[in-house]
């Protein structure tokens, strides 16, 4: 039995849920997410808190039940506070710049590489420091590793981007001879 697909999802004050058969929307202070959940499972509204049930009892069942009901929660938390997360860029003369939907990175390449940002996800630069924001968590973790893809920290010197809490395991390089 999936623990996390028993346990209600309480609903702030300030967050709207539309329950539509198959189709769940959040709307809160920051925007709306909507989402589409598996036919086995059924949501249930209860006393101001969300209830994810299975319509058949199997492992399969059960491991999708608690993979939307952490769905969903993501969902209202996006809405009510958002998501955020920081890449760090590391390397002499490595630097980015954000202009309005345009990432564009100096990695240590010939030319700038220039990164477009889902409309969803925005961007700042403070230093090496990339801070991404959006209120749809699997949106923002894709765009990070996408732009994190762009120049993966390396082991021996750890150039790169990389994830602010991510440890580089260093590797000693040649014997001096």
């Amino acid at each position: 039995m999936s623990r996390i697909g028993k346990q209600p999802i309480p609903v702030p004050a300030g967050v709207k849920i539309d329950v539509k058969g198959q189709h769940v929307a959040v709307t809160g202070s920051k925007g709306t997410l909507e989402l589409d959940v598996r036919p086995e499972l059924e949501v249930v509204m209860q006393d101001n808190e969300i209830l994810v049930n299975t319509r058949e009892e199997s492992r399969k069942v059960n491991a999708f039940r608690g993979l939307f009901r952490s769905l969903i929660n993501n969902m209202i938390t996006g809405v009510v506070e958002g998501f955020k997360k920081i890449l760090v860029i590391e390397g002499v003369g490595y630097k980015a710049a954000v202009a309005g939907s345009k990432l564009t990175l100096n990695v240590g390449y010939s030319n700038p590489v220039d990164f477009t940002l889902p409309k969803a996800v925005s961007a700042s630069v403070d230093g090496s420091k990339i801070t991404l924001e959006s209120i749809d968590k699997e949106l923002l973790g894709l765009t990070a590793a996408k732009i994190r893809q762009i120049r993966k920290p390396e082991p021996y010197k750890g150039k790169g981007i990389r994830y602010e809490d991510e440890h580089i395991v260093r590797k000693v390089g040649k014997a001096g001879a």
